[in-house]
């Protein structure tokens, strides 16, 4: 008795060694475990950037002068701009801030060169979409600086008066959708998206594990219900969920956080259909695939945790490089971010919404086929 009442290394060696052969047993958590560490310290250490350069603009200029050349110039040799469209309209530049497809929009009027010369500070004027303060904070600030010093090279000899006094030229900086930078307007309407992928992912994943450990589904199914009506009598209750959730969180974002809810709102309550349809589809694979509800739980983790980090809800898109960028254009969370900023903050429409629709209904088709499969096979 004396010698089981003290440690024993050999039962301690035995204790390891069971932990080890049930570790290796249960390969998913294992999995996990190495998983999710390594994901982070990529996600973390290569993907993540607070400061985005090589940001989108678009080109609106009326003046071929020398120093409307030499402005362009300093801005495509800058590490903060990328010019990727020379637009002729106003109505185009519009269009195209207000799809997100660029950041910013520089316009240099007509006469800019020579109302320069004559002393005239003719104006610059840049407008980006603030929908997203921390990812258009560092290149507004950058800017204006940027604008004088490049003319510093042109304004020599003869022309150094202009540099005299008052910069030569005026620098009118113009941040759309959310002038005053205000971060909550931002975070808010996104919050929207996070809480439906974190709770319909996993709800689901566990509605259907839940019922395989109690050994309820082969009572389920063992009556006149077929699996396609289990399987959507599974998935209905979490769609109504799903809108209670969104009614929730628009009422707190108009009345608590006086977000500005600009666009439609019918039109956003049609589009979530397939944003909530998309995640209760992943909870419905990742159902399939789970032995037990921690399974489950680790998998709907492993999900959300690149859909946090890599669609734009904490960091700038655009400031990831181009592989992380791609790895989040395939989730659907970073679609519907855009969604509901672009129909809350800006006001658009469909039009302007469609480019980021039908990657999510993608993603649900592809969801739903998987997930219909595994069901499937998981009874046989």
């Amino acid at each position: 008795m004396a010698l089981r009442r003290g440690f024993s290394l050999r039962r301690f060696a035995a204790m390891v060694g069971k932990e080890f052969v049930q570790m290796r047993r249960d390969r998913v958590t294992f999995a996990m475990m190495l998983g999710i560490p390594i994901l982070q310290m990529i996600l973390f250490g290569y993907a993540i950037n607070s400061d985005p350069r090589h940001l989108p603009t678009a080109l609106r200029c009326a003046d071929q002068g020398i120093f409307s050349r030499t402005l362009v110039a300093a801005l495509q040799n800058s590490d903060y701009f990328r010019i990727v469209r020379d637009t002729g309209s106003e109505a185009e530049a519009q269009r195209l801030i207000e799809r997100g497809e660029v950041q910013f929009v520089l316009s240099i009027p007509e006469q800019f060169s020579r109302r320069l010369l004559r002393g005239e500070r003719p104006a610059l004027l840049l407008s980006a979409d603030a929908t997203d303060p921390a990812a258009t904070s560092g290149a507004l600030a950058a800017f204006r600086l940027l604008a004088e010093g490049a003319l510093d090279r042109d304004l020599g000899g003869s022309l150094q008066h202009l540099r005299r006094g008052a910069p030569p030229l005026e620098v009118i900086v113009h941040p759309r959708y959310n002038p005053e930078g205000i971060t909550r307007y931002n975070i808010v309407p996104g919050l929207m998206g996070v809480v439906l992928t974190m709770t319909l992912v996993i709800i689901t994943a566990l509605a259907m594990t839940r019922e395989r450990e109690r050994g309820t589904m082969e009572n389920l199914l063992s009556t006149p219900v077929r699996p396609l009506e289990v399987m959507l009598g599974k998935i209905v209750p979490y769609i109504i969920v799903g809108y209670l959730q969104m009614t929730f969180i628009l009422l707190a974002a108009g009345f608590l956080f006086r977000v500005p809810l600009l666009g439609s709102l019918t039109l956003l309550f049609a589009v979530s259909f397939l944003f909530i349809a998309a995640n209760l589809g992943v909870g419905l694979t990742f159902s399939t695939l789970a032995r037990n509800q921690l399974q489950a739980v680790q998998m709907a983790f492993f999900f959300f945790l690149p859909s946090i980090l890599l669609s734009g809800f904490m960091f700038p898109f655009r400031g990831m490089p181009l592989w992380a960028q791609r790895l989040g254009e395939a989730l659907p969370l970073t679609h519907y971010l855009r969604i509901v900023r672009g129909i809350l903050l800006k006001g658009n429409g469909i039009d302007e919404i469609l480019p980021n629709l039908w990657p999510m209904a993608l993603f649900l088709a592809l969801a739903l086929v998987i997930g219909i499969k595994r069901f499937r096979r998981t009874l046989d």
